[in-house]
Order: C-alpha cells, then sequence, then structure tokens
C-alpha cells in the first residue's frame, strides 16, 4: 500500500491525502538529490587531493576551490574520512619547488 491509500484507509482522502503523498514523494527525492550531490561532491575532492599531493603542490586557487568544495560537503553531511584525506591539503606549497610546511596535529 502507497501512502495515498494509507491515508485513505486512516479517513484522510482527498486533495489533503494527495498533497501528502505529493510532499512525501518530493522529499524522498531530495534526498536521493543531496546523496547525489554528495557523491559527486565527494569524488571531486578526491581527484583534487590526490591531483594536490601527486604534484606536490597547490596554487590559492586550488586551495580557495577544494575549501568551498569541502565546505559544501561537509553541509551536507561528510564525513571524516575526507577530513582526514584533506589534511595534508593545505601544507603543500603554494607553487612547483617550495619547500612544503610542517603538518600539525592540532587541525
Amino acid at each position: 500500500m502507497d501512502l495515498y491509500q494509507w491515508l485513505c484507509v486512516l479517513g484522510i482522502h482527498g486533495t489533503f491525502a494527495t498533497l501528502v503523498a505529493g510532499l512525501a514523494g518530493i522529499i524522498r527525492q531530495m534526498q536521493v538529490m543531496k546523496q547525489a550531490m554528495q557523491a559527486s561532491l565527494r569524488d571531486r575532492l578526491v581527484q583534487g587531493y590526490k591531483a594536490g599531493i601527486r604534484q606536490g603542490f597547490a596554487d590559492m586557487e586550488d586551495r580557495k576551490n577544494m575549501e568551498n568544495i569541502y565546505r559544501q560537503y561537509h553541509m551536507l553531511g561528510g564525513n571524516r574520512a575526507m577530513r582526514d584525506l584533506r589534511q595534508p591539503f593545505p601544507h603543500l606549497p603554494m607553487d612547483q619547488g617550495a619547500v612544503p610546511m610542517a603538518v600539525s596535529d592540532e587541525e
């Protein structure tokens, strides 16, 4: 039985039942879209962090971009795994050939 049928069984008929059932469907779709966006942002973060670590530096534009993506990911319910992957990224040198900054455990 779907939500509309349950509402009808409970005596909630007509427009209100249709509205409630429709709203429940919209909420489900929004949850799926949130999960899809989070997965997409997570993939972008993994690729960006790995690229920076592989090349050995991250310029200011890369840092700002990755920080913005991370904030949005975190607001969607991001997890500790990404925080751990993110930790060395801000400590990369700003340009190729520079000496990396020390990584502290205080963050």
